[in-house]
């Protein structure tokens, strides 16, 4: 059942089986714990994981729930975004581990947890492989990484990311860089998907592409169930 809870100031969103084989952070996308996202993590519990999604804005703009396909509610999370610190959400995911590790919530400890963020939330999957000792993260058209691969070699664990290609945020350089710096990386596994678009594996909404998403979705599943057993 889901239900809703807190790591010290932070609210999460947690899903979670009577008897979960592993844990999942779920960090959003600019427009915080929204319907779509609840859903993921509603669809991870269902697959067996305890599934915690984290409030990203939480230090200046709790209960953040907004429509990427409405205008204004686009700009207000843009407007987040430009305030947010990553080295936060660096914190925040620490925080969401040793919760989730000591028993979170009511729930029995569990020791294995992997993450799978989106846009924003992909960038801090990328921090976590880098910066923590999660065990297996995933990033979904993850923003920024390009500017950061001189962390690259710290990666001591599993790696996967969704790279759009026509990704608005995400240029070709950018792309092209995040290639060259991670293609040859043991522990990076990267997938490319040609003609899509920044947003392509929302659950709901004008971005979301079916193909693309189900085929994402899908490795990703394969890849937790791989590296979190």
């Amino acid at each position: 059942m889901p239900t809703n809870g807190k790591i010290g100031d932070m609210s999460v969103y947690i899903a979670a089986p009577a008897h979960p084989k592993a844990a999942i952070i779920v960090v959003p996308e600019i427009f915080g714990i929204n319907a779509g996202i609840a859903e993921k993590c509603d669809q991870l519990a269902a697959a067996g994981y305890l599934a915690l999604a984290p409030e990203i804005f939480w230090r200046f703009a709790p209960g953040v729930e907004l429509n990427p396909d409405v205008a204004a509610e686009l700009q207000q999370a843009f407007g987040y975004f430009g305030q947010y610190d990553a080295t936060d959400g660096v914190y925040d995911t620490e925080a969401s581990i040793k919760a989730i590790r000591a028993g979170v919530a009511g729930h029995a400890p569990i020791a294995k947890v992997g993450l799978v963020g989106y846009c924003l939330g992909g960038k801090l999957a990328y921090l976590a492989a880098c910066r923590t000792d999660i065990d297996v993260s995933v990033g979904y058209y993850a923003v920024g990484v390009d500017a950061m691969l001189d962390e690259s070699h710290a990666i001591a664990r599993p790696l996967m990311l969704h790279i759009a290609g026509e990704d608005g945020f995400v240029d070709k350089a950018a792309q092209a860089a995040m290639h060259a710096g991670l293609g040859a990386h043991p522990r990076v596994t990267l997938h490319d998907y040609p003609g899509l678009d920044h947003g392509f594996a929302t659950q709901h909404g004008a971005r979301r592409d079916a193909a693309g998403a189900e085929l994402a979705d899908a490795r990703t599943s394969a890849f937790f169930a791989e590296h979190l057993a």
